[in-house]
């Protein structure tokens, strides 16, 4: 098992990702410019439909809705991949070394970024047709995602404060810098065990509308380049490839940060 030495050198590691957060990319960017253009080009059901994921996000935070995922496949998963094999529920993946931990979610984010870029491109071959089928597509994958690096990490989505958790991940990712350092600061309660975690995540999770629109917005123009038929493949597949690859990491340097934080205390207590 791994020592606080250890421990602090990965969290180093975390705290330096943090600080290459600081700005968007140019064409970041240049994504959330013309959605306002988008909104007016957007047909009536395309419109419904994303009013539809807004309402099924709020479930997601609720209840799970049809988005929680099978923890019993994710851990078996678990098992045949990594060296620690007393995982009999969710939390005893919480002693798992944080090797394993990595090893387990790099690969998580490679196939889902592969997979990612394949629907996008799929997708984006009907333009504005198949756009309509994207988006709760690309949503859908996002939350099975993060659901996924909260189990390697051995925290349980079917409880609600993780729930809450998982759309703040969603929410950094396509936060820019003053939305990415207001969320950092209010996941630092989960690493303070002398607070009321939940009670404040609660609290803290400010319009639940507010985190999906800010994910809608992260498309930008390459979902607007998306509606043309055919030429929409390359953009999709762009999009999402893009969109998954930061949803996967932001979930997984967080998470990990929080099983650091949570093991360094372990190892103090000793």
């Amino acid at each position: 098992m791994e020592n606080v030495e250890q421990l602090e050198k990965h969290l180093q590691e975390i705290q330096a990702w943090e600080k290459d957060q600081k700005d968007l990319w140019f064409f970041d960017k240049l994504g959330r410019i013309p959605f306002k253009i988008l909104d007016k080009m957007t047909p009536t059901f395309l419109q419904n439909k994303i009013a539809l994921l807004v309402d099924e996000l709020g479930s997601y935070i609720q209840t799970g809705g049809k988005y929680l995922i099978n923890e019993q496949a994710m851990m078996q998963k678990i098992r045949n991949q990594s060296s620690f094999q007393n995982i009999f529920a969710i939390s005893d993946i919480s002693q798992m070394p944080l090797e394993d931990m990595i090893a387990l979610s790099d690969k998580l984010q490679n196939e889902r970024v592969k997979f990612a870029t394949v629907q996008g491109a799929s997708t984006g071959f009907g333009g504005i047709f198949t756009l309509a089928i994207d988006i709760p597509l690309i949503l859908g994958m996002a939350l099975k995602t993060l659901q996924e690096i909260a189990i390697i990490h051995g925290y349980d989505p079917n409880d609600k404060m993780e729930r809450i958790f998982i759309v703040k991940c969603l929410q950094f990712s396509s936060a820019d810098i003053v939305g990415k350092e207001a969320i950092l600061k209010e996941l630092s309660s989960m690493y303070d065990t002398h607070n009321n975690a939940a009670e404040n995540m609660i609290s803290q999770l400010q319009g639940w509308k507010e985190v999906f629109f800010t994910y809608r917005d992260q498309f930008g123009w390459k979902k607007l380049f998306q509606m043309i038929p055919i030429a929409g493949m390359i953009f999709g597949a762009f999009a999402n490839k893009g969109m998954m690859q930061d949803v996967a990491e932001a979930g997984i340097m967080l998470y990990r940060k929080r099983r650091i934080y949570e093991k360094i205390n372990e190892l103090n207590k000793q």
